[in-house]
Parts: structure tokens; sequence; C-alpha cells
């Protein structure tokens, strides 16, 4: 199997008996890194033909989606990149037609677009252009038109871009495989050719797609067509394997740096000290002998030296870190000399941990909290921003420098969307978080999201308030679904009175067992931890016995006392 994802393709268009085209395609085929990162894109577009500007419409729409696409940062999801991208292109569309037209029908196009990326297509559909597949010898219809039949004979699209100001598109996903042949069509063409005339029209020039286009062209002529007729052919000729990796391509051939003692240098940094060891990394002072200046070293551990799997989750971490740029996030440095090992480099930070920082101010005051928290969500939304998540949040790796300033470090653990379509987590992958600090649904095994990093940031948040972990114990070693449902929310006035009910409100609701009945966004938990919530105030106080247990039995042990003595006296009577 080849090493990259390649295809075929045969393509054309005519205006037919129509005085205009208004029908627009392309195909981008770009070169690395963006094939793997971005994947190729093949788009087709009908101006509405009873609209004002539909020639510019589709035109806009296909040019505006091929140059956006490659311009969205790499860690993005195909799915979010190109939902972005329509959302935007859609307003302007409305907007700009109903300004300039006066119309809503100003600026009117269907669009379908197919991006093949690694070894799925991912397709994006609004109106009744359409996708087929032939594979394996299936003809398959991939998308639905959004038409409206108001007769035998007449109908209209229900869906468009630049018809509405919110856009509802149809997004799928299907499996590769290498001989696919993908058709792409204007109604002007499918709605003239039978099925079966195009399916044995694909198998017959399946070697010349070229000619298959122009074959498909006249059937549609024959067929009496009376629109604008695009098609587009493209076959898949190869695809990359499952779980390769760019990164771990580029950087396979160079070793793993020796153990480094203070005073060696490493491609001009000087070693000073050792900061931290453990099974799977080295972490080192260093001295940049050529900009001369501190920075961080962090080395591979050799007990890896022979695990892909290892070498790709440490690559990832240096590019995921050179990505985000946030003055709440540590930054990874780019190196400006050749590399002859595998490591990266990132800013030196002098200051302490939030471990650290807890362990000398076990009573802090909760604005001095919230204001530590509200920086590492900052921090946080940086990541999931460019579709990360950090998932390994806890004390250890938040740094708070001289001038109190929050950064996030460590990205050993960060979980990159538009890397994971590419190569997937395989099912038995270890989960890499900090057992007390981990969401729940990474302990069962599921799927996380945003709502995953906000209850790390809820367990940080509890335990610097309350000193301790908020479900009064720790997670079970071998946590199930029967285990976590019975751990019991700890509330924050058995620990700290001052804490007041509606910032425990929301410490409760942000470290639910299930994800759904958390917060649905960082900062509207931030916001409750700094306004009174009326929802947590007006909720039902407790039962005593569960906001105080050992003062109820207390409370009940004196009235039975009391009770036997008031018996023992009357008796005694």
């Amino acid at each position: 199997m080849a090493s990259k994802l390649t295809i075929s393709t045969g393509q054309c268009s005519d205006q037919g008996i129509k005085p205009d085209n208004e029908d627009f395609h392309g195909i981008t085929e770009p070169n690395e890194p963006q094939l793997t990162h971005k994947g190729i894109t093949i788009a087709i577009a009908d101006g509405m033909s009873g609209s004002d500007a539909g020639k510019v419409a589709s035109q806009a729409s296909v040019i505006g989606f091929m140059s956006d696409y490659y311009s969205t940062p790499d860690s993005w999801s195909v799915k979010h990149a190109a939902q972005k991208i329509l959302s935007t292109t859609n307003s302007w569309l409305y907007s700009t037609g109903q300004a300039r037209y006066e119309s809503t029908k100003g600026l009117v196009t269907t669009l379908t677009i197919l991006i093949l990326k690694s070894n799925t297509a991912h397709i994006f559909h609004i109106g009744d252009t359409r996708i087929y597949r032939l594979s394996e010898g299936n003809f398959e219809l991939l998308t639905h038109d959004h038409r409206i039949w108001v007769s035998d004979k007449k109908n209209h699209l229900s869906r468009a871009m630049g018809i509405e100001p919110h856009l509802d598109v149809d997004y799928r996903s299907v499996s590769l495989q290498p001989g696919d042949i993908f058709f792409l069509s204007t109604d002007g063409v499918h709605d003239f050719v039978p099925e079966k005339a195009l399916k044995r029209l694909i198998i017959e020039y399946s070697e010349d797609l070229q000619r298959g286009a122009e074959a498909i062209m006249e059937a549609a002529r024959a067929g009496e067509s009376d629109d604008n007729m695009t098609c587009q052919l493209v076959r898949v000729e190869s695809l990359p394997l499952q779980q390769e990796n760019e990164l771990l391509r580029q950087n396979a051939n160079r070793p793993f740096p020796p153990p480094l003692e203070p005073g060696m240098i490493l491609d001009g940094y000087r070693i000073v000290r050792e900061l931290h060891a453990s099974k799977r990394t080295q972490i080192y002072l260093a001295f940049d002998t050529k900009r001369e200046k501190n920075i961080i070293l962090k080395t591979p551990s050799v007990n890896y030296e022979d695990d892909p799997v290892y070498i790709e989750h440490f690559l990832h971490e240096e590019w995921a870190g050179k990505r985000i740029n946030h003055e709440n996030v540590l930054k990874v440095l780019e190196t400006d000399r050749p590399k002859k090992w595998i490591y990266y480099v990132t800013e030196y930070i002098e200051g302490e941990t939030l471990r650290e920082w807890m362990n000398a101010n076990p009573k802090p005051e909760i604005k001095q909290v919230c204001a530590i928290v509200e920086q590492i969500a900052l921090g946080l939304r940086a990541f999931h921003r460019l579709e990360m998540l950090h998932q390994d949040l806890k004390p250890e790796n938040v740094i708070l420098d001289a001038s109190g300033r929050v950064k996030i470090i460590d990205f050993g653990s960060v979980k990159i969307a538009g890397i994971a379509e590419s190569a997937p987590q395989a099912a038995d992958e270890p989960i890499l978080g900090t057992l007390n600090y981990t969401a729940p649904e990474y302990l069962l095994g599921r799927r996380g999201d945003t709502r995953s990093d906000l209850y790390s940031l809820a367990v940080i948040t509890y335990e610097m308030l309350n000193g301790a972990l908020p479900f009064g114990r720790e997670m079970p070693e071998k946590p199930d679904r029967i285990k976590l449902s019975r751990l019991e929310y700890v509330p924050s006035m058995h620990l700290n009175p001052m804490v007041p009910a509606w910032i425990d409100g929301a410490l409760k609701k942000a470290l639910a067992i299930n994800p759904n009945q958390r917060h649905e966004d960082l900062f509207e938990f931030i916001h409750d931890l700094k306004h009174p919530n009326a929802r947590f105030l007006s909720e039902k106080p407790a039962p005593i016995i569960e906001k105080n247990p050992l003062l109820f039995w207390q409370a009940v042990s004196a009235l039975l006392l009391l009770t036997n003595l008031i018996l023992i006296y009357l008796l005694s009577r």
C-alpha cells in the first residue's frame, strides 16, 4: 500500500441550452504537509437560476471554501473546519444578497463538498447537487436532495447557500477503499441520465475518468437536459497506512538523546540540571548558548525507544504546543538549528507549581482561588479553540510565575482532533490522565470533550478551596459504572464553611459524573463561581444527616441519653 493518498480525476462543465453557465466546480490536491493534515477537496455548486446572481454565488462558494479550508488550523477536524467556513460563507451570501439585490434570492446556490483525508471521505451537502459512490460494484447515492415537490413537474429548493441567515448542512463520513469512484453532478446531469446508465458509463470508463465525464455529459444532452451540466469523477488510487503519522515519519531516523549530565551540550543547549524524571520523560533546565537564555529541554525516555506509539505521542506534544500562543499556556519554542535528536524546547518559567502553591496556602481567599482558576480556564480555552483537549489537568501541570501569572504546562496527553481523524486512538490505548483528576467518562473508556477538561478544573478548584478531593476519597483504582455511581459529592460546608452555597452549587454541577449534567462551557462555570446563581441559592437545603452526619448522630445520642435519664428519674420516684 502506498504511503499517501492519491487519486485520479475527470471533470466537465457546460452551459447546455442556457445562455450562461451558473454551475461551478473545483478540485484541490495539496502537497505535504497539507495533504496529510487537510486532505483533498472536491466541490460542486449549482447557482439557482431563479436568483439574481446564482453564478456569483456558486463561484464564491467553491473558490472561497477551497481557499479558506486550507487556511484553518491543522489541529481542527474536517467537520469543524468545514462547518465554520460554510456558516461564514452563507452569512456573507445572505447579507450581500439582501443588501445588493434587496432579495433573499440574490446570491443562492447549492453546494456539495467531498473531502478525502487519510482513510475517510467527509461529505458536506446543501441543495440538490449529488454525490454517488461506486464501490465493489455497488452504486450508492450518498446525499439527499433538498427539494420540495409542489406537483409532478414543479419543485423548489428547501435548502441552499444564501437563502436563509442560518445554515443547516448535511454531514456524513464513509470509509475509503482503493478503487472507490465518487461521482459528483448537478441536476442538469443526474436528472436526465438514469442511475443504471450512470453506473454503466462509470464502470466502462473507470480507467479513463476524463473520457467518462465527457461520455456522461453526452448522455445528459441525449436525454434532452434543459439546464447547465457539470460532473466530476474521482477514483481513489491509494491510501496511507491507517496508523501512519507524518510527524513520526519525518523523525523516524532521529535517535533518542543519551542520558544528560550537567555541562553536556545538546545541539547548542548546555544542560544545567535535571528538574524532573519519570518513566516516560526527562525534563532539564538548560542554557541556550546561541540566544543566551535559560530554556527547558524535554527528552523522551530510552525505555520507549522502540515504541512507535510512544514516539508519536511525544512528537504530538511539540506539534500541539507550537500551535498554541496564549499567555496562560507554556510556550513551545521553535528551534533555529538542525536537530540531531528527538526532543523539544520550551520557555523557562521561574515560579512554583500550583501544588506547591496549595501546600503553602492551605486556606486561600476565595477571590484569590477564583482568579487563578479563571486564568487556567483562559488557557484551556486556547486548547479548545484549536479543537484540542488537555486531558491531564492537575495541580502539578500548572505553574504560577513570580508575577502571579498562571500557565498550563505538559502536552503529553493532549488530544488533537485533526490528527485523531488520521490516526484514531487504539481501543486498548491506556488513559494518559491522572486518576483523581481524570473525568469519569475517560475511566469508562468513552470519548471526552471540553466538559472533560472542565471536570478536571473543577476538581482543582474544589481542592484549592477545601483542601480535599470532592468525593471524600480517591477515585477507585479500577473504576466501573457501579463504583462511580456510588461516589457522593461532599458539600464544601463540611470542610470549609466560608465557601458560599452558590459556589458549592457551581462545583457540584461541574463535577457531575454524567458529563451531560455539567456546564456546557468553561466560562459558564467561571461565571457561576463569581456571580451567585439563583438556581443554586434556591435549592432546598440538604437534611442535616447529609450536611453533617457527625453532628446528626451526636444530637441523636444526646437526645437518647436525655430520654433515658428522664425515664430513670421517673421510675425512681
